[in-house]
């Protein structure tokens, strides 16, 4: 009886950053919960490969190729959905550097595409839901992807702790104006994860081993483990969770 509420038949589910790491994990696990796809990424060979395993799971699956920074085509894209149930707003990127040595460039396109572009992408995606004749009833989920760099400071982490934090005042201030439509939102908040954008950075052995030091659990997470808690809070299972965060972090933030 209660393990029917995780299950998402039915429901539409958009997932940006779909094509590879988190975002392709985060879009087949929906899948295999019942859910139907709209994914998105930069590039339309990555879509190819996600949207085949996809339909593994008899989902259906739209798939589109653009770039989130851009605003008309990313609205273009979602105000021609017939309906959207959940969105998982996991596009990003990070770009390391001591805060002396921050480059004003990288600073204002990590602000682009982690603050601008996950606030632009979540306004569409709530006003589409929110046209919905049965919102109320059925209910909507919007995952915003954080980080535990959005609770904690970290080493040449600062222009990414700044748009993680911010992304989690915004997850609180869009669950107060959305609950009234039944929409909930929360943060999923994972430690590194083995995935393509983190292994460059985990080839510095010395910066690995550092970063294992800091996880009680002694081990990076996997993308699975992600995407288990993103379905989680997409499902009915997390009917009265909103505002909050999902720490999957291995116990770094309770240090």
């Amino acid at each position: 009886m209660y393990l029917k509420k995780y299950n998402l038949k039915n429901k539409i589910a958009l997932v940006t950053g779909a094509g590879k790491g988190l975002g392709k994990a985060c879009a087949i696990a929906l899948a295999e919960a019942g859910a139907n796809l709209i994914i998105i990424s930069r590039t339309k060979k990555d879509l190819d490969q996600v949207a085949k395993i996809i339909k593994k799971f008899r989902a259906k699956c739209r798939s589109y190729v653009c770039d989130v920074t851009n605003y008309e085509e990313i609205k273009s894209i979602i105000n021609k959905q017939p309906r959207i149930d959940i969105l998982i707003n996991n596009a990003g990127t990070n770009i390391p550097e001591h805060f002396t040595k921050v480059k004003r460039k990288n600073m204002e396109y990590l602000v682009k595409i982690n603050t601008i572009s996950s606030f632009n992408i979540a306004q569409l995606c709530a006003i589409k839901m929110i046209k919905a004749k049965n919102r109320k009833k059925v209910g909507g989920s919007i995952v915003n992807m954080s980080s535990q760099m959005g609770h904690v400071g970290g080493p040449i982490r600062s222009v990414y702790n700044m748009n993680k934090f911010g992304l989690e005042g915004l997850t609180k201030g869009m669950a107060i104006d959305l609950a009234k439509y039944n929409i909930r939102v929360n943060t999923v908040c994972p430690t590194f994860v083995v995935t393509p954008m983190t292994k460059k950075f985990l080839k510095d052995k010395k910066f690995k081993r550092d970063m294992l030091n800091n996880i009680p659990l002694g081990r990076f997470a996997e993308v699975s483990e992600i995407a288990s808690a993103v379905v989680f809070l997409a499902s009915d299972a997390a009917s009265m969770v909103t505002g909050t965060s999902l720490l999957v972090d291995g116990g770094w933030t309770a240090k």
